[in-house]
């Protein structure tokens, strides 16, 4: 395959509270369920439908993982950046293979985004998975002196 792309986005709310669990190796794992309707006009009816989907959301980053901890709840409106993943398990009860599909956020791809949170400033509520930390807007101007001699 010349090129491929696994990009998932979604615009969703919180189904319940974000779920925190150790895994075997001490790290800890994220469990969010978002929710995503579309709503129309029936043609026939003229009546409003509205449907929706539910996604299993899985984060292994640590700092996202803090962030989720303290600031998201049930119904928690975010914006998500991942990847789609299935994974295979088998089903202890039936012995049969089970299989779930969730968006990933792991790596440098994922991002989470607060819409509703209670700083409306448009940098506090991003968090991305490869920025632990967002810049000080009031950084101290002195800074810009500096040495143009890097060889990069």
């Amino acid at each position: 395959m010349a090129g491929s792309l696994n990009k998932v986005l979604l615009i969703g709310r919180l189904g319940a509270d974000p779920e925190i669990k150790q895994m075997v190796n001490g790290k800890n794992v994220a469990r969010l369920s978002v929710a995503t309707s579309q709503s129309w006009k029936d043609k026939n009816s003229g009546e409003r439908k509205e449907k929706t989907e539910w996604h299993r959301v899985v984060i292994f980053n640590e700092g996202l993982i803090n962030v989720v901890q303290q600031y998201l709840k049930k119904g928690a409106n975010v914006y998500i950046e991942g990847q789609l993943s299935t994974r295979k398990w088998k089903d202890e009860s039936t012995g049969q293979d089970k299989y779930s599909t969730e968006i990933v956020l792991q790596g440098y791809n994922s991002s989470l985004t607060m819409l509703d949170g209670r700083n409306k400033s448009n940098s506090d509520n991003l968090v991305n998975e490869n920025k632990s930390s967002l810049p000080d807007e009031n950084i101290n101007q002195a800074g810009n002196d500096l040495d143009d001699e890097i060889p990069f």
